[in-house]
């Protein structure tokens, strides 16, 4: 299997490392080309200008699930002309006390070619086979939600 990186670089601007008083502002770099400004999320002081991991996971996951709804489609002749999702990550408290992201929701729109429809359950049923074969969602266990639209 592949392994896939990324390029994460952090420099501190302040004179020094002091609690409450660095910023978390630093650059993700993709395949040596795309650069992304990344912080904390806004509850936790940073700028909402940029994207957090938060943000980031919730990425992962609806690029993911879309990704696979796509494939399991195209293998039973499904003709999608359109996907468009709204993924929120939800902070909280987890069993042990500890913050994370606690849910996912993804909410995805899925429309067709002209002339071509499949019923609620039908639909419901490949985004449950999409979110049961994405290997995100694979990771992140029991805390995803699918809501479509």
């Amino acid at each position: 299997m592949s392994d896939l990186a990324i390029e994460l670089h952090w420099q501190r601007s302040e004179p020094a490392l002091q609690t409450g008083k660095y910023s978390n502002e630093h650059t993700v770099q993709y395949n040596s080309v795309y650069d992304v400004q990344v912080d904390s999320a806004p509850d936790w002081g940073g700028d909402p200008a940029n994207t957090n991991p938060e943000q980031a996971l919730a990425s992962a996951l609806s690029s993911c699930h879309m990704m696979t709804f796509l494939a399991l489609a195209a293998k039973a002749g499904w003709p999608v002309a359109s996907y468009h999702d709204y993924a929120e990550a939800h902070l909280g408290k987890n069993p042990k006390g500890q913050m994370s992201v606690t849910r996912i929701d993804l909410h995805p729109v899925v429309r067709f070619d002209t002339g071509f429809a499949v019923d609620d359950a039908q639909l419901a049923q490949m985004q449950d086979r999409a979110h049961r074969y994405c290997f995100i969602a694979n990771t992140l266990a029991d805390s995803v939600e699918i809501n479509i639209r």
